[in-house]
């Protein structure tokens, strides 16, 4: 039996007191089965929908989505949603049916569904309506399709991205005739807005499974991302690598802690290796320069799929340093740190750690103590000097105009050379020597910039 959650049990409870049948559905029974805390609870119903608006006319509710049958009950501020038995017309979209008509049985609106286990409804007196097997498939972790595979990615081409997102979050296998058909029918991405295909990918890549997504549907990925093509089967023919440039991003994305930001970085950060491949003598491959092509081309994807700003931007940056030789000294580090950012360096040796899980064994041998290193090298300079950039320094620029300055590049020039003074610690952390040390570098300057 499953455990309904008051605001749920609440609105199943009024409706049937007005005579009609209800269950919940979907996901939350999905989740349920599986011992998870489900997020939401959706409902379904024969009650019409201006009957489920009189049956809750004492609640506040929302009409999202009436002409489909759908309205939002609030109940103790849960929202549950509430969708009356429905089969759909055409998608002569493939992506949204053209007209819905509502029907009496709860089987009927469940075969309208994409996968079977999200085919289930329940009610705790009637207990689970299973008609396409979907608990079988949740036992053995399978993803299948409600009937026909074609006919249900033709309704929706976002279900061929929504297959890979279930089964990467619970690391489930595809049914083999669902794979086909995924396969089969991934042109009909071009009838998805960037906005969901974004969503939806950034849901694959944040699974346990994505490893196995991204091995077993490369080509689906490549219909989205188009620049992902010339990586598939690309060699990296030298001691550092084990992979071709796809299946190495592959084992790279998984080995990343599971952060949507930062997976994407590792989907995106060999990208520029194809266009940058040549041979040196010794007929080992090398790829100078990818790591600048590949921020530019992570910029041109991440516009085109409509992401937010700073996903972008931390994304091309890491990509941009992905390949990085750490500082030594920690001069150049409290460099880099101010180069780029404090968190974007720590994410960055996330990014290294994880690439180099998919390197040759030679390759992590070489490079792993060097990261360790250099972390540790981190963690030293962000407790000692707390200066990375001239917004940090005790003395700003309205101290040097009281020094008789005027704001400008000289002015600039000036911050940053104390700043890298203090930086090689040649120069104390301490407004009064720091001020003395600006006033002999501004004696020094052409009597034009300091009047």
């Amino acid at each position: 039996m499953m455990r309904l959650p008051q605001h749920a049990a609440t609105v199943l409870e009024r409706l049937e007191h007005f005579g009609f049948e209800a269950y919940v559905v979907g996901g939350c029974v999905r989740d349920s089965l599986m011992g998870r805390t489900p997020k939401d609870w959706d409902v379904c119903t024969n009650a019409l929908p201006e009957e489920v608006l009189r049956a809750f006319r004492k609640f506040h509710v929302i009409k999202t989505g009436l002409k489909h049958g759908t309205v939002t009950v609030m109940v103790d501020h849960q929202p549950v949603e509430v969708t009356t038995f429905r089969i759909d017309g055409a998608y002569t979209d493939n992506r949204h049916p053209d007209s819905v008509n509502f029907v009496s049985r709860v089987e009927e609106d469940l075969a309208r569904r994409d996968f079977t286990i999200n085919a289930m409804a329940y009610n705790p007196r009637r207990g689970l309506v299973d008609a396409f097997g979907g608990r079988e498939d949740l036992a053995a972790r399978a993803i299948r399709c409600v009937g026909e595979p074609d006919e249900r990615f033709h309704e929706d081409g976002l279900r061929i991205l929504r297959a890979l997102r279930f089964a990467s979050r619970y690391d489930f296998n595809i049914e083999t005739e669902t794979a086909h058909s995924i396969r089969r029918n991934r042109h009909l991405l071009a009838n998805v807005s960037a906005e969901r295909i974004f969503t939806e990918l950034k849901g694959i890549l944040a699974g346990e499974g994505v490893l196995s997504m991204l091995l077993g549907f490369p080509e689906v990925f490549a219909t989205i991302i188009p620049e992902i093509q010339p990586a598939i089967g690309f060699p990296q023919k030298n001691p550092y690598h084990c992979f071709d440039v796809w299946t190495h991003t592959a084992y790279a994305v998984a080995a990343a802690p599971a952060d949507e930001p930062l997976r994407l970085v590792m989907l995106l950060h060999d990208l520029g290796k194809p266009a940058r491949h040549s041979v040196g003598d010794d007929g080992r491959a090398h790829f100078y320069g990818h790591p600048e092509l590949g921020a530019q081309m992570a910029k041109d994807i991440l516009l085109r799929l409509k992401s937010d700003n700073a996903t972008l931007d931390r994304a091309v940056v890491l990509v941009r340093e992905h390949d990085i030789v750490w500082p030594t000294t920690p001069a150049g580090m409290r460099r880099l740190i101010g180069r780029i950012g404090e968190e974007n360096v720590r994410l960055l040796f996330d990014v290294q750690r994880a690439d180099l899980a998919a390197h040759s064994d030679f390759a992590r041998e070489k490079n792993a103590e060097g990261i360790r290193a250099a972390f540790l090298l981190f963690e030293d300079v962000l407790d000692s000097i707390p200066a990375f950039t001239v917004k940090d320094l005790p003395v700003n620029g309205a101290d040097l105009m009281a020094l008789g300055m005027q704001p400008g590049p000289a002015m600039r020039r000036v911050l940053e050379q104390l700043l890298q003074e203090m930086q090689d610690e040649t120069l104390p952390a301490q407004g009064e020597p720091m001020l003395a040390r600006a006033r002999e570098i501004i004696a020094t300057l052409p009597p034009n910039t300091n009047p």
